[in-house]
């Protein structure tokens, strides 16, 4: 399986503090239920791609915690990898360490980068059932005012229709997913589970 995770931000205790207001008592409890709900969910050879802001610890304790997590792992660097991922040793357990990728995931295109890009590369393609091919996975935003614009901007792109290649009005696809650590209680989530959430989340899976 392939999983999907963003702004995990370990041993950074301000997230229990500010922005997120988390809700655990220090840095180190976090960290703790984090790797429970990573290690209940995942299995050795299943592939972990993290959209950014791993670890706000030093190479020590974070390669300490990277010991610790199941699975073949990613990382799409945040902008509070910087340090980290010049660093050899924490190099060494990843698969690749990349600012952007695009993915293929069971016949969808899948982009990634840690902050999230409004036209994306496909955002168009849509398969002969009218599906999106594409998707757009991203974090950084976490659940602040930044994400509720990001919202409003894929409502607003939904709305907007345009002409296809037959010639028909047809509305502008818009697949941007906010893989927020704390929007799946700091699970990895594969891409239907984070559609899935996405939808319940947002009020577009009700009937």
């Amino acid at each position: 399986m392939r999983y999907y995770i963003a702004d995990l931000h370990f041993y950074h205790n301000a997230m229990n503090t500010k922005m997120d207001r988390r809700g655990f008592s220090s840095a180190e409890e976090m960290n703790e239920h984090i790797i429970t709900r990573w290690n209940e969910k995942v299995r050795r050879g299943d592939d972990i791609i993290i959209l950014g802001d791993l670890s706000w610890g030093d190479l020590t304790v974070t390669e300490e915690l990277l010991k610790r997590l199941k699975g073949n792992l990613y990382l799409i660097s945040g902008n509070h990898d910087k340090a980290l991922k010049k660093k050899e040793r924490f190099i060494s357990y990843f698969k690749w360490i990349k600012p952007y990728e695009e993915i293929s995931d069971n016949q969808r295109k899948v982009v990634l980068c840690h902050y999230p890009i409004i036209c994306y590369n496909g955002q168009y393609r849509r398969d002969a059932n009218g599906n999106p091919k594409t998707y757009m996975l991203y974090g950084h935003v976490h659940d602040t005012h930044d994400q509720r614009l990001v919202e409003q901007f894929q409502e607003i792109t939904r709305q907007t229709t345009v002409i296809n290649a037959e010639g028909e009005q047809q509305p502008i696809p818009c697949n941007m997913i906010n893989c927020f650590c704390g929007y799946s209680d700091y699970t990895p989530l594969s891409l239907d589970e984070w559609i899935a959430c996405e939808a319940i989340r947002t009020g577009q899976g009700k009937d």
